[in-house]
């Protein structure tokens, strides 16, 4: 959600989440979709949910999918959640790590040993077309826009979560 009248506010709603306060007065709606943008205003005077356990909404269609499938389990994301692991550890920081930051950081990790920076920039570079499929700005190096736009993505669709950063080693 964010606010059209404002100067960049914005929240993350998590699906099922009952009563959550928007402080706007009306709000866009913003979802991840794969053919550019989509999103719509809505005035937000009541919010209400229903229950996911509920006999009723079992058979009411097909569930909710993520906008942004991700495999946890994968070396794609643990290179993303080297990325936005200063941003997650101080919410004010501009920090985004450097390829050879990311492969060093991945070093003690037992996912990570074998990573080399030609395979660190493969699963960027594939983060950013195929899984949050991000779009080059212009006039900007690419792997300077590319990093930074993987982790604004990551965080503001919460892919990526502090329960996340257990993943690598303190």
């Amino acid at each position: 959600m964010e606010n059209p009248e404002g100067g960049g506010e914005f929240l993350k709603v998590a699906p099922g989440r009952v009563a959550a306060p928007i402080p706007f007065e009306f709000a866009r709606v913003v979802l991840p979709v794969a053919d550019g943008p989509c999103s719509f205003l809505v005035f937000a005077s009541q919010h209400s949910f229903v229950e996911f356990d509920a006999p009723e909404t079992q058979a009411a269609g097909e569930p909710t999918i993520s906008g942004f499938p991700v495999d946890e389990s994968a070396k794609y994301f643990l290179v993303l959640v080297a990325l936005c692991e200063p941003r997650l550890r101080d919410c004010s920081s501009s920090v985004i790590p450097t390829v050879p930051e990311v492969l060093e950081r991945l070093r003690g990790v037992p996912d990570g040993v074998e990573l080399t920076r030609a395979a660190v920039n493969f699963h960027i570079d594939y983060l950013a077309r195929t899984k949050l499929r991000v779009k080059p700005l212009s006039g900007s190096r690419k792997a300077d826009w590319q990093r930074a736009a993987l982790v604004s993505i990551a965080l503001r669709f919460d892919l990526v979560r502090e329960e996340h950063l257990n993943r690598l080693n303190p």
